[in-house]
C-alpha cells in the first residue's frame, strides 16, 4: 500500500501540472476539481494567515489592516527529504526558485498589485505558490480573501457580494475540503466560516473548524464547548491554534519557536490540557493530509473513471482534428495524395448525388438552355421585311430562277449564329456549378481542414482544370453549332419542294415570286428547319458539356496537380502541409492534456495499489 506522502504528493504533482496546461475544466468537472484541496475560509481578521503560516511553519503571507487577502493563494506543500533546502516557487515565475520568503511575501503582493492594482479592489484570478521543505506535509491549501460584512472605503458596494461568491466557488465543489477559521474570541454563532460552511456542507462531512486567538479570551472564559464540540458539532474535531502575538511578530520569532511555544501553552494549560494532544498548527497539518489522503482514497475509482473519459474524449478530439505529420518526404507525400483522394471523393459524391449541388447541373440543362432558346430571336429575323431583304440581296442582279437558295443558306446561317449564346452559356454555367462544388468540397473534406495551405493548392488546381475543361467544352459546343450551319440537311428541303404551293398562283412561274405570301413561305420553312434544329442542339449541347466538363472534372481534376506534387522537395511538401497556428497549437494543448491525463492515470494506479 502506498504511503500517506506519495499518494497525497503524486495529487499534488498532477494538480500542479493541470495548472500549468490550465486545466481546470469547461464542461463537466476538470481533473484539477475531481482531486480534493483544502479551502481556508474565515471573516478578515480571523486568522487565517497566521493559521496558514503555521502549518507551513514560515513567515511568507502579507499582512496588513483590512482586506490583505485579495487574489486567491492556491498554496502546494511538498515534502522533500530531511537536509535538503526550503525555497518557494510561483507559477507564473517557474524557473525562479526563492529561498527568502520575505522575497516571497513582496512576490504575493506585487503579484496581487498587478492584476488588482493597488486599491482594495478583488479578483478571482488566483496565484500559484509551491513550497518544497522538508517541515511540512504534503497538502494543497487554498488561502481566499476574508468574509466581510461592510464596505471599506476604496471598495466598491458590491464587495461583500463579490468576496461571498468568489468563495462560494470553491466551497461548494463536493471535491473540496473547508477549514472554516473562527476567533475563539467571538461569539461562534457569529462566525462567518462557520456559517458559509454550513450553507455548503450542512452535514459537516467536509468541514474542519479550527479556532484562532484562544489565548486572547477574557480572564475566566474558554472555548471548551466549541472545542469539545457541544456549541457546534463537526464530524470531523475542532482544533484550536495559538498564532504568534503581534510582539512576537515585531519581533521577527521565526515560526519553529512560535510552535514550540503553542505547544507549551496547551500542555500547561489547566483548560485545555487534557487536549493537547490533538490541538496546535502541526496536529492541524497532520490531520487534514491524514484526511486528504482518505477522501483520496474513496475517490480513485471516480477520479480514475474521469481520467479514462477525459482520455477518449482527448483521442477523439485529437482523431478530429487530425495527428501529428510525419517529417520525411515519402509519408508528407503520402499524406497529400491522401488528402487529394479525400477532397476527389466529396466532389464526386457531389456530381453523383451523394451530396448535393450536382442537380444544379441537370438544371442547367433542363430549363436554362431551353428557356435560352425559346427567347432567341427568330421572329424578328425572320420576319417577312427581313426575309424580303436578305433574299433580294443574295439574289444580286439577277433574281432567282426556281429557289432562292442563296437566300435560304443566309437565312439559315443567320438563324443558326443565335445558337452559340445559349451554347456558351450553358457552359459557363455549368462551369460555375462545378467552381462551386469544388469549394463546397473542400469545405466538407474534414482531413483538409487542418491545412490552409494546401486547400489553397488543390482549390487553384482544381480551378485551373475546370477552366481547361470549359475552354474544350466552348469549342465543342461551338463545333455544333457550325456543323449545323456547314452541312444542311437536304433531305428537309426535298420534302419541302414535293409539297404543293399552297395558295399559289398557276398562271405563271413567277407570277408571285416577289410576294408576300411568297416571301412568308420561305420564312416559313426556314424557321421549320432552324427547330429542327434547335431540338438536335437542345441535345447534343448537354452531351458535349457533360463530356468536355463533367466527365473530365470526375475522371482528372487533380491528375496534373497530382504529377507536380510528385516532383516537389521535401521543403515544398512540408510548406504544403503547413496548418492553422490555432489549430497546431489547439493540437499540442491537447497532446499535453492527454499525455498528463496517461501519466496520472498510470501514476495513480501504481502508487494507490501497490
Amino acid at each position: 500500500m502506498a504511503t500517506m506522502e506519495s499518494l497525497i504528493g503524486l495529487v499534488n504533482r498532477i494538480q500542479r501540472a493541470c495548472t500549468v496546461l490550465g486545466d481546470h475544466g469547461g464542461e463537466g468537472m476538470s481533473l484539477w476539481e475531481a482531486l480534493p484541496s483544502v479551502a481556508v475560509v474565515g471573516g478578515q481578521s480571523s486568522g487565517k494567515s497566521s493559521v496558514l503560516e503555521s502549518v507551513v511553519g514560515r513567515d511568507f503571507l502579507p499582512r496588513g489592516s483590512g482586506i490583505v487577502t485579495r487574489r486567491p493563494l492556491v498554496l502546494q506543500l511538498h515534502k522533500t527529504d530531511k537536509g535538503q533546502s526550503e525555497y518557494a516557487e510561483f507559477l507564473h515565475a517557474p524557473k525562479k526558485r526563492l529561498t527568502d520568503f520575505a522575497a516571497v511575501r513582496r512576490e504575493i503582493q506585487d503579484e496581487t498589485d498587478r492584476i488588482t492594482g493597488k486599491s482594495k479592489q478583488i479578483s478571482n484570478i488566483p496565484i500559484h505558490l509551491s513550497i518544497y521543505s522538508p517541515n511540512v506535509v504534503n497538502l494543497t491549501l487554498i488561502d481566499l480573501p476574508g468574509l466581510t460584512k461592510v464596505a471599506v472605503e476604496g471598495q466598491s458596494e458590491s464587495i461583500v457580494e463579490d468576496i461571498e461568491n468568489m468563495v462560494h466557488s470553491y466551497v461548494e465543489k463536493p471535491n473540496c475540503i473547508i477549514l472554516a477559521i473562527s476567533p475563539a474570541n467571538q461569539d461562534i454563532a457569529t462566525s462567518d466560516a462557520i456559517k458559509l460552511a454550513k450553507e455548503v456542507d450542512p452535514s459537516g462531512e467536509r468541514t474542519f473548524g479550527v479556532l484562532t486567538k484562544l489565548d486572547l479570551m477574557d480572564k475566566g472564559t474558554n472555548a471548551l464547548d466549541v472545542l469539545e464540540g457541544r456549541s457546534y458539532r463537526l464530524q470531523h474535531p475542532w482544533v484550536g491554534i495559538v498564532n504568534r502575538s503581534q510582539a512576537d511578530i515585531n519581533k521577527n520569532v521565526d515560526m519553529i519557536s512560535a510552535r514550540r511555544k503553542e505547544c507549551e501553552y496547551f500542555e500547561t494549560s489547566p483548560e485545555y490540557g487534557h487536549l493537547s494532544h490533538k490541538m496546535g498548527s502541526e496536529f492541524l497539518a497532520k490531520l487534514l493530509s491524514k484526511h486528504l489522503e482518505t477522501v483520496i482514497r474513496q475517490r480513485i475509482p471516480s477520479i480514475i473513471a474521469l481520467i479514462n473519459k477525459t482520455i477518449d474524449e482527448l483521442n477523439a478530439e485529437l482523431d478530429r482534428i487530425g495527428r501529428p505529420i510525419a517529417v520525411d518526404s515519402g509519408a508528407q507525400l503520402y499524406t497529400i495524395l491522401e488528402l487529394c483522394r479525400a477532397f476527389d471523393r466529396v466532389f464526386k459524391e457531389h456530381l453523383d448525388g451523394g451530396r448535393p449541388g450536382g442537380d444544379r447541373i441537370y438544371g442547367v440543362f433542363d430549363h436554362q438552355l431551353p428557356a435560352a432558346l425559346k427567347k432567341l430571336p427568330f421572329d424578328r429575323h425572320l420576319s417577312l421585311q427581313n426575309v424580303q431583304k436578305i433574299v433580294s440581296e443574295a439574289d444580286g442582279y439577277q433574281p432567282h430562277l426556281i429557289a432562292p437558295e442563296q437566300g435560304y443558306r443566309r437565312l439559315i446561317d443567320g438563324s443558326i449564329s443565335y445558337f452559340k449564346g445559349p451554347a456558351e452559356a450553358s457552359v459557363d454555367a455549368v462551369h460555375i456549378v462545378l467552381k462551386e462544388l469544388v469549394r463546397k468540397s473542400i469545405a466538407e473534406t474534414e482531413e483538409l481542414r487542418r491545412f490552409p495551405t494546401l486547400q489553397s493548392d488543390i482549390a487553384a488546381a482544381a480551378t485551373e482544370a475546370l477552366e481547361r475543361f470549359r475552354d474544350a467544352s466552348r469549342k465543342t459546343v461551338l463545333r455544333l453549332v457550325d456543323m449545323e450551319s456547314s452541312y444542311l440537311t437536304v433531305e428537309f428541303f426535298r420534302k419541302l419542294h414535293l409539297e404543293p404551293e399552297k395558295n399559289s398562283n398557276p398562271s405563271g412561274p413567277n407570277t408571285d415570286r416577289y410576294s408576300d405570301n411568297h416571301f412568308r413561305r420561305i420564312g416559313s420553312n426556314v424557321n421549320a428547319y432552324i427547330n429542327m434544329v434547335c431540338d438536335t442542339l437542345k441535345n447534343s449541347i448537354p452531351k458535349a458539356v457533360v463530356y468536355c466538363q463533367v466527365r473530365e472534372a470526375k475522371k482528372s481534376l487533380l491528375s496534373r496537380y497530382y504529377a507536380q506534387v510528385g516532383r516537389k522537395e521535401k521543403e515544398q511538401l512540408g510548406a504544403m502541409l503547413d496548418e492553422d497556428p490555432a489549430l497546431m497549437e489547439r493540437r499540442t494543448a491537447i497532446a499535453k492534456r492527454l499525455e498528463l491525463y496517461k501519466s496520472a492515470r498510470d501514476e495513480i494506479d501504481s502508487v494507490a495499489w501497490k
